[in-house]
């Protein structure tokens, strides 16, 4: 756990890269050290592509594996070795950056030396423990090498996204049939292709009329929802099944590439395009309100008022053969979910649009990524390669148990003109005032990062609110403030994650929570003193019923008295909202107990809300947001 008295100076870097290099919306690298890079230029919108060549790199704890290579083997700067090596500085493990010509023959060289060490055959660089290697994907290696990020000075209006979503006779791609696709271009227009017949060879240049339509619209981004669980598996089955190249890519020799994910085992990569699954940004949007009735298209566009009034709908079971007897009807509906999808992308996907901008990864990566594995730790890669500093490796702790938030309930029975009070972004806030961060970050990068983030999140809050209402400039403004509230709140995670983050502290975490604990106490002797009735308590909010004379001048004259008794505990800011009443109820059941719960808001201030409908409290800690 670290402390300072004050924030050292963060390299802008350390946020956004250092290489200037505006519109990148894609990058395809390959382990033989060549990169596609595809940019799209923010002042006239023309795509231009560019080859460049890169050394593809790891990270190793040693050079033992590869002293089998002999004067193949030399320090930086030596143009005639195969591979070459520096030593970074600082404790960290991992402290030999190595890299060569051909990723690939690196590789091998590694794994020739790990075998003969082990006695023991290995097969592939994963099958290494992380605390001997850390190797990224390649289009990650060069981007944490050159600096670059994606989307630099480019607006996400000015990204060309074309939308298409496929519907089928079933939803087995063994026995069932692609027979419509939709199409929305990135110009706005939208188009239906049809199956010419019931066969094979009619399917077949369905798929074929596809891949035209898309080589043709040449977007940057495809989108749609369910993209990876249900519209590429079953596409990429059938084409694999009919025997037709699926070459939607910028590069279509190489088809569909598989990759791993969070959530599902394989999702496909078309090189040279972003593939966005608007089902990931519903599941994150949700993670953190809770409000959504399902993740269905249609559920969630009636929900967020995308959907007209006489949306076309067509039972999923019944589409196949409503097409048969009516397709017009059919046509609408699938047209429909295209235009759906192009707004609900451009609705919640601006955070991953902006993370992509701070973190050297792709877009659709981010998309998909976890705040903590999927982009705290590459800008933390990325800042401690730039310094020269050794990476620690990933540790599983001492065994020392987490404590966690503290939850109160004072108080059971019905409560009226319930008040809920709470501490915005506490735990961040708390690590930034007290400067708590994870022991084994020499450079303190964790920190600064914080700092920065929360410092621009505010900025471009500010300008979201300056700029006019619907707007490609608020827009812009507010995506990344979302993107940096996502980063921030996800920093206490970070600390808590044990052996999953490479940074991990759980001592750190702790002292977070130690500190959460004091100042939700300290919160609720304040409004108690202050003769409220105190009816639960949670990490870092209080709900309270206030007496029957209660007035919004009563709380405006007491209001900011409450909230500077914690000042001494977190950075506050006086933007707080005013509380109000209602007349909605509360039950509550008595009881007092400290849960491994965490929870965290949006802003650096004290927030009050109304309660919106009468809740039931039974001893279960509210969901983390």
């Amino acid at each position: 756990m670290t402390r300072a008295e004050s924030p050292p100076p963060i390299p802008a870097e350390w946020l956004w890269g250092w290489d200037p290099t505006p519109g990148i919306v894609s990058v395809w690298a390959q382990p033989n050290g060549l990169a596609h890079v595809w940019r799209r230029s923010p002042e006239s919108g023309e795509l231009l592509r560019e080859q460049a060549r890169f050394r593809p790199w790891m990270l190793l704890d040693r050079l033992d594996d590869l002293a089998h290579l002999g004067d193949a083997l030399a320090p930086d700067g030596d143009a005639r070795a195969a591979v070459t090596w520096r030593e970074l500085e600082g404790p960290g493990q991992l402290r030999y950056l190595v890299s060569a010509g051909d990723g690939h023959a690196l590789s091998r060289a590694v794994l020739k030396g790990a075998s003969k060490r082990l006695g023991r055959a290995v097969a592939h660089v994963r099958d290494l423990d992380k605390s001997e290697l850390w190797s990224l994907p390649p289009e990650e290696q060069y981007l944490v090498a050159t600096g670059r990020t994606y989307f630099r000075d480019l607006e996400f209006d000015q990204l060309h996204r074309l939308q298409f979503d496929l519907e089928t006779t079933g939803l087995s791609a063994e026995r069932s049939r692609v027979f419509m696709i939709a199409v929305r271009h990135p110009d706005g227009r939208e188009e239906v292709l049809e199956a010419a017949g019931e066969g094979d060879a009619a399917e077949a240049d369905l798929i074929r009329r596809l891949i035209a339509t898309v080589a043709a619209s040449d977007p940057d981004v495809i989108e749609n929802h369910n993209l990876h669980g249900f519209d590429l598996p079953f596409l990429e089955r059938r084409a694999r099944k009919l025997g037709v190249r699926l070459g939607l890519g910028r590069l279509p020799e190489l088809g569909l590439m598989p990759r791993g994910a969070r959530r599902d085992q394989v999702r496909w990569v078309l090189p040279g395009r972003e593939c966005i699954d608007t089902l990931d940004a519903v599941r994150r949007y949700d993670f953190a309100v809770r409000e959504l009735p399902s993740y269905g298209l249609k559920a969630v566009a009636r929900h967020f008022g995308i959907a007209p009034p006489n949306r076309e709908l067509v039972p999923g079971d019944q589409i196949y053969s409503t097409w048969r007897r009516d397709p017009e009807r059919v046509r609408r509906y699938a047209t429909a979910d295209v235009v759906e999808v192009a707004a609900l992308a451009r609705m919640l996907g601006g955070a991953a649009y902006a993370l992509a901008q701070l973190a050297p990864r792709r877009y659709e990566r981010l998309a998909d990524a976890g705040a903590a594995t999927g982009v705290i730790d590459p800008m933390l890669v990325r800042a401690y390669v730039r310094a020269g500093q050794a990476l620690p490796a990933h540790e599983s702790g001492d065994g020392t148990v987490h404590s966690g938030a503290a939850l109160h309930l004072f108080a059971c029975g019905v409560a009226e003109r319930v008040v809920k009070a709470d501490v915005a972004s506490l735990y961040p806030s708390l690590m930034r005032t007290h400067r708590i961060g994870p022991k084994r970050d020499r450079l303190g990068a964790m920190l600064a990062m914080v700092d920065g983030l929360v410092e621009r999140r505010l900025a471009a809050k500010s300008a979201a609110k300056a700029a006019a209402p619907g707007s490609a400039e608020r827009f812009g403004h507010e995506a990344m403030s979302a993107a940096m509230k996502l980063v921030v709140n996800t920093a206490y995670g970070y600390l808590a994650a044990g052996g999953l983050t490479r940074f991990a502290d759980v001592h750190a975490a702790n002292e977070v929570t130690r500190r959460g604990r004091e100042t939700l106490d300290l919160l609720c002797r304040e409004l108690r003193a202050r003769g409220v009735t105190l009816l639960e308590a949670d990490t870092d909010g209080v709900y309270f019923a206030v007496p029957a004379q209660w007035t919004e001048r009563t709380s405006a004259a007491w209001w900011p008295k409450s909230a500077r008794c914690c000042r001494r505990s977190c950075s506050w800011s006086s933007r707080g909202a005013t509380p109000r009443c209602s007349r909605t109820s509360r039950r509550t059941t008595g009881c007092s107990v400290t849960t491994g719960s965490s929870r965290c808001a949006a802003s650096r201030s004290v927030r009050a809300a109304r309660s919106r409908s009468a809740r039931r409290s039974c001893g279960a800690p509210r969901r983390a947001c």
